[in-house]
């Protein structure tokens, strides 16, 4: 059974159609909105700040999403897909992005809508990341424009999570 726990007096609220993993974690104040899926060994913990996802998204197994007290809560859009092992901490991720395996992203860093984060980057402190690019690296930076075909695997990527929750029904 997932754990999913009050931190001081607040308890985790979950839209409809959540799908959550039997060992993914949950804490404190975080809001998550309809048809998301947060998978094993996931952690969203906001014990020190806020969290708040949107609708259409997907938390991969083993990914941390977290916050920094008394400065940044963290923020989430609709149809994200936080890829496997990512770290999403103290920042802003608008709609339509992915987030590839082991992607960090840093406190303060607004990602933009339809951008990827390539797998293994790391998106530094206050980095804004425009709207359709890829971007890579350590640091993370701006590779290429998004192609048609990526900017639609954006658009599809969240609905292939539903599925992929429906069959744990």
């Amino acid at each position: 059974m997932a754990i999913i726990l009050p931190v001081k007096g607040i308890t985790p609220k979950f839209g409809k159609s959540v799908f959550i993993a039997e060992n993914a974690t949950v804490v404190g104040d975080v809001v998550i909105g309809d048809h998301c899926s947060i998978w094993f060994s996931a952690v969203v913990r906001g014990d020190v700040n806020y969290i708040r996802v949107g609708n259409f998204t997907n938390i991969q197994d083993g990914a941390v999403i977290h916050c920094t007290y008394l400065k940044n809560g963290t923020d989430i859009g609709n149809n994200v897909s936080i890829g496997h092992k990512a770290i999403i901490h103290g920042c802003v991720i608008n709609d339509y992005v992915l987030v590839g395996m082991g992607a960090i992203i840093m406190d303060k860093a607004i990602v933009e809508s339809n951008v990827i984060v390539a797998a293994g980057a790391i998106v530094l402190e206050n980095s804004i990341l425009e709207s359709g690019f890829l971007y890579a690296g350590i640091p993370a930076k701006k590779i290429k424009a998004l192609s048609e075909n990526q900017l639609d695997m954006l658009q599809k990527l969240p609905q292939n999570y539903l599925l992929y929750s429906s069959w744990f029904e």
